[in-house]
C-alpha cells in the first residue's frame, strides 16, 4: 500500500484530501468517497468530530479505509479524551497499521455548544505528540498544526519548534488562500531552517460559493481569505467551477514557494471538485 510516508519521501509535492464523516456515514460511502480522491492524492486525512458535530468513529473509519488498501491520516485531539482514552486509541491505531497521525490540541467549541458539551483539555498537542513519539511498538510518521499570518522580523516559530522536538515530522497549516501571506510565512520558516525537520503542508479547499469564502475569512481563525476572492466568486456565472479553478491555481503557486512539501485539500463535502482541482493544476503532471 502507497503510504503517506512513503510520498513525503519520493514526491516533490505531497498531495492528500480530507474524508467526510458525519452520524450516516457507513463503509460503502467512505469507500466511495476515496475511490474518488485516491488516483489523485497520496492519502486521505480522516478528522475527527469537526465543526462540534459527532460523527463515526475516526478510528473505525481508518480501519475501513485500511481495509481498502488506502493510507489514513488519522486525526487525534486532545478536546475529546482524557489520557487514558487517547493512549488507548494510540494503541489501537498501532494495532490497526495506522501509520500517520495528525493530533492537536483540538478547536474551543462553539457558544451554542456549551455547556451542553464540555472540553477535556488534560492533555495539550505537544504532550500527545511526545507520548505517540514514544510509544513501544508504533512507528508512526506524527504531524499537528499551524496557522500562517506574515510575521515580523522577531518572530520565532516556538511552537512548532516545541512540537518537532516532541516528534512531530510534518505541520499542516490551517486554510490558507493567501499566497502572498503563505510566502513570507515560509520564507522564515525557511530562514530559521525549520523545513529541516518538518515538512509543511498546507491546507486548501475548493470555494463552493462567495458566502461561504466570506464565512471562512471571518469566522475561523487563520482561513485568509482574501476580499478579492470572495469577488470573483461573487461574480462567477458558475462559483462553484470558479471555486474549483480558484484552487487549482493556488496549487500551482504553492508548489512553486521554496519549503512547501504538499497540499491538504477539503472539498466542504464535493469530493469530485477536489479531484478535478488536482486535474486541473498539473501538480500531478
Amino acid at each position: 500500500m502507497h503510504t503517506f510516508r512513503q510520498a513525503l519521501r519520493i514526491r516533490e509535492f505531497t498531495l492528500t484530501a480530507e474524508l467526510v464523516l458525519d452520524s450516516h456515514s457507513d463503509s460503502a460511502s467512505l469507500i466511495g468517497q476515496a475511490k474518488i480522491l485516491a488516483e489523485q492524492v497520496d492519502a486521505i486525512q480522516v478528522p475527527e468530530n469537526s465543526g462540534n458535530q459527532v460523527h463515526m468513529s475516526p478510528l473505525a473509519a481508518a480501519a475501513i479505509l485500511l481495509g481498502a488498501g488506502i493510507d489514513p491520516v488519522l486525526h487525534m485531539n486532545c478536546r475529546d479524551r482524557n489520557s487514558l482514552a487517547l493512549r488507548g486509541d494510540l494503541l489501537g491505531a498501532a494495532s490497526l497499521g495506522v501509520s500517520s497521525l495528525l493530533l492537536m490540541r483540538g478547536k474551543e467549541f462553539s457558544a451554542a455548544a456549551r455547556p451542553r458539551i464540555q472540553p477535556v483539555y488534560e492533555w495539550g498537542a505537544r504532550r500527545l505528540i511526545a507520548c505517540a513519539s514514544k510509544m513501544q511498538g508504533a512507528e508512526f510518521l506524527l504531524g499537528s498544526i499551524a496557522t500562517v499570518f506574515k510575521p515580523d522580523r522577531n518572530w520565532q516559530p516556538e511552537k512548532i519548534v516545541t512540537k518537532a522536538d516532541a516528534g512531530a515530522r510534518f505541520i499542516q497549516t490551517q486554510l490558507c488562500f493567501d499566497i502572498d501571506v503563505l510566502r513570507h510565512y515560509m520564507a522564515r520558516l525557511v530562514e530559521e531552517k525549520l523545513i529541516e525537520r518538518v515538512n509543511v503542508i498546507v491546507a486548501l479547499g475548493t470555494l463552493p460559493s462567495a458566502d461561504i469564502a466570506h464565512w471562512l475569512g471571518k469566522s475561523l481563525r487563520g482561513a485568509a481569505v482574501p476580499a478579492r476572492l470572495v469577488k470573483r466568486l461573487r461574480q462567477a456565472s458558475d462559483p462553484e467551477q470558479e471555486g474549483i479553478k480558484i484552487c487549482a491555481e493556488l496549487l500551482q503557486a504553492v508548489a512553486e514557494i521554496p519549503g512547501t512539501s504538499g497540499a491538504h485539500l477539503t472539498g466542504f463535502g464535493n469530493q469530485e471538485a477536489v479531484a478535478e482541482a488536482v486535474r486541473q493544476s498539473g501538480v500531478r503532471g
